[in-house]
């Protein structure tokens, strides 16, 4: 069994803040993949499911982000797990919006729901770290997480959730390529499908109509033009 943990704040209030983002990919997961209707559990709200062969146990811890480790710890010790089967989902400020990145284990960097979950559990656990980009500011990092995101961060959020989503079995299997691979593919969905925008006319190199005395043929004209796209 595996126990992925979103973090957040509870209540409406905090619902669309940038810090929230865990819990928004919690929900989209749990309501992608049949999971069972959140209850009141483990002082947070649990749903359980399967992603793919793997029994899983959401939670959304309800004791605001800097208590978060107390309805953790108390999820993995009721459920017997160990920090190793425990994935949390956080905003991290250190990536651009929209990026993702797995790692295991390591510090806390700062982020009041890591370092009460390293508190009640140590760090050995599982992390996926959705980026949210950084005010460029310190002293404005409070008030930028727990402001709701903007209106022109819609698409790629929707498209981030998508990702997180897909590749959840993956996450839950221990597949971090797997994984990162489905966001990869929401998020850039023109590199993966191998097709690319037309290049500007102004781009497009003009071929030099050939010499009356050596007519080329039409593999020559494509090679030549082939030739031209290929060069730095």
């Amino acid at each position: 069994m595996k126990l992925i943990v979103g973090l957040g704040n509870p209540g409406t209030k905090y619902a669309s803040n940038r810090h929230n983002i865990g819990f928004m990919a919690v929900d989209r997961i749990a309501g992608d993949h049949g999971f069972s209707p959140w209850k009141t559990r483990f002082r947070g709200l649990a749903s359980e499911g399967r992603l793919g062969d793997a029994r899983v146990t959401l939670l959304k811890p309800q004791t605001f982000m800097n208590l978060s480790g107390q309805s953790v710890g108390e999820a993995m010790r009721y459920l017997k797990l160990t920090p190793g089967d425990v994935i949390v989902l956080h905003d991290e400020l250190d990536l651009a919006p929209g990026k993702c990145r797995v790692k295991h284990g390591g510090g806390h960097a700062g982020h009041n729901g890591l370092r009460s979950i390293h508190q009640h559990i140590g760090p050995d656990y599982g992390r996926v770290r959705l980026g949210i980009g950084h005010p460029g500011d310190k002293d404005r990092v409070a008030s930028y997480v727990l402001s709701d995101f903007a209106k022109a961060d819609a698409d790629w959020l929707d498209d981030l959730m998508r990702g997180l989503s897909d590749g959840a079995g993956g996450l839950a299997a221990g597949d971090g390529a797997r994984f990162q691979n489905a966001v990869a593919a929401r998020m850039q969905p023109a590199r993966n499908s191998g097709t690319r925008s037309p290049a500007p006319k102004s781009a497009v190199p003009t071929v030099p109509a050939p010499g009356p005395a050596e007519p080329a043929s039409l593999t020559d004209r494509l090679r030549q033009l082939t030739g031209r796209f290929r060069q730095p």
